[in-house]
């Protein structure tokens, strides 16, 4: 065996982000580990990994689609799969997997296993989804961000969890200045912020709740920094001109260190790892959990939040008039509370897990025996 240690998974900044900060505590205590990620064809995929520095080869693995067009896809896209990874463990000779979470984890750790590779999975949500039940099975570790998971795991596999936490980027450990910050960012240091965030790709019923909410509020004293999504920044930054209001809108940021450095109260989805960055950063929050997966998993994670004052839950009606209605009393008491949003800062900060990367990389560590 190498030194290599794969990172399974992609798609999304929820499922790289937890990646790359293992990488990065793994070298840094072993400074002869040789990171690769078996990441998706997406376009985040490079973008996030691009910069990091780390090798990654894009897997040809499809998300299943309930439909029988869609399953034999991803069954052909699972096969051809399964010969990339063939080829890279002849090559790397890879001493353990980490699985990220979703479809694109699947072939490498169900693969690795069964070849008697060591192989681990971070399960960050609070409910674990389809691919992480299914790998089950075949990881001997599976770090976990809530020690609420516990309820939604067989027994069987209670031995395999360790409670981690999320792991988040090393420059959350220490913001930048606000002051500076700011100025990066284009805002007034003496405004409070308040940031409107779907996640990595944006959230449209997020933003069209919002923009009808911020419409009728007073906001005297705020800068309001909105990052969009791709897809969605222009419309967003459209709304804002025809209603008035000075925004920053942003499409797509990875420097969220300086997003959270100058947040005095977000408005946020709750996948797992925008609540590890929240409680890691102390920042309180209102999430609004996305509403179309079928186990509402983000609803989960929003309630641990909730349950311990760290966060306002608001249910996405999937409707901009009644989510604006719902927002608007919310946004209305908390952006002129400032104690209350201290309290809520404090209790998030109680919550957050800034060695989880450590831990989930001296996990790894072990299992590939560094």
């Amino acid at each position: 065996m190498s030194d290599t240690i794969l990172f399974a998974g992609g798609g999304t900044g929820g499922h790289l982000y937890p990646g790359v900060s293992v990488a990065q505590a793994l070298v840094r205590r072993w400074p002869q580990a040789k990171p690769l990620f078996l990441c998706t064809t997406r376009t985040i995929d490079e973008t996030i990994l691009g910069p990091t520095g780390f090798a990654f080869v894009k897997q040809p693995i499809l998300p299943p689609v309930r439909s029988v067009g869609g399953l034999l896809g991803f069954w052909k896209s699972w096969r051809e799969t399964k010969d990339l990874l063939k080829r890279a463990i002849r090559e790397h000779q890879p001493a353990a997997v980490l699985g990220l979470g979703g479809y694109a984890a699947g072939p490498a750790v169900k693969y690795c296993a069964e070849h008697k590779i060591p192989a681990a999975i971070v399960n960050p949500d609070v409910l674990p989804g389809k691919a992480n039940q299914f790998l089950f099975k075949y990881a001997s570790r599976v770090c976990c961000q809530f020690e609420a998971t516990r309820r939604h795991v067989p027994a069987a596999y209670h031995d395999k969890l360790v409670m981690t936490g999320c792991p988040v980027r090393d420059d959350f450990h220490s913001l930048p200045p606000r002051d500076e910050a700011a100025k990066r960012l284009g805002l007034d240091p003496k405004l409070h912020t308040l940031t409107i965030t779907g996640a990595s790709q944006g959230a449209q019923t997020v933003n069209e709740g919002m923009l009808g909410s911020l419409a009728t509020l007073k906001l005297q004293g705020w800068n309001i920094l909105h990052l969009a999504g791709k897809d969605h920044a222009a419309a967003v930054r459209l709304a804002y001109r025809e209603l008035g209001i000075s925004a920053i809108v942003i499409d797509f940021t990875p420097a969220m260190n300086d997003i959270w450095a100058v947040t005095d109260l977000a408005v946020a989805r709750s996948g797992a790892s925008t609540c590890a960055e929240l409680t890691a950063c102390g920042i309180a929050s209102i999430l609004m959990p996305y509403p179309f997966h079928k186990d509402m998993h983000q609803r989960a994670n929003a309630q641990v939040l909730a349950d311990a004052n760290a966060a306002v839950l608001i249910d996405d009606a999937k409707d901009r008039k009644i989510n604006a209605a719902r927002l608007r009393p919310v946004l209305e008491s908390l952006l002129y509370d400032g104690p209350a949003r201290e309290a809520m800062a404090t209790a998030a900060k109680s919550l957050g897990r800034l060695d989880a990367a450590d831990a989930v990389a001296a996990d790894l560590a072990k299992l590939a025996g560094f």
